[in-house]
């Protein structure tokens, strides 16, 4: 196995999910597994042999209980873009298998209300739920995650209308 390949084994496949309502505001929830206040856009891992948009669904699905109905899709991301955990806290995720994640991100419109959103679901991640100006949002993110976030808010801006 060579070097490069390696490497990327070390990154969990991942989609993440900007979510958008009709005021140009993003769907951030705050984690139940993290002691300080931690928001995050809906994101998760990419299941074998799960298509990108697929796996976006699942996850807008399990994390928020929004269903396809309540949502457009807009654009997805073309680039991978990575993060890495900071090393202290690598062994509370994944059980210490990857380092980090690859991601890539989608923008969907949310064209439901707001009572469609159910953040109690089957094995709830997020404790609470708003809706962040596009403005806020990187600085409301944990640190290791918002260069992220400032690249996913620098692709998207413009489309959040």
């Amino acid at each position: 196995m060579n070097k490069l390949r390696i490497e990327e084994e070390a990154y969990r496949l991942c989609v993440g999910i900007m979510l958008f309502n009709s005021y140009g505001n993003v769907f951030t929830g705050k984690r139940l597994d993290y002691k300080t206040s931690a928001w995050q856009m809906p994101q998760g891992g990419i299941e074998p042999g799960e298509n990108i948009k697929d796996a976006a669904f699942r996850e807008l699905s399990e994390e928020t209980g929004i269903t396809y109905e309540n949502v457009e899709f807009v654009e997805e991301m073309d680039e991978w873009l990575y993060y890495e955990i900071p090393k202290k806290m690598i062994s509370n995720f994944w059980n210490g298998k990857y380092k980090g994640q690859k991601q890539k991100w989608l923008l969907f419109r949310f064209i439901g209300k707001d009572s469609d959103i159910n953040i109690e679901t089957e094995e709830p991640e997020f404790c609470n739920w708003k809706w962040t100006d596009v403005d806020s949002l990187v600085s409301s993110i944990v640190p290791f995650k918002r260069e992220i976030y400032k690249q996913v808010v620098k692709t998207f801006r413009d489309r959040l209308v």
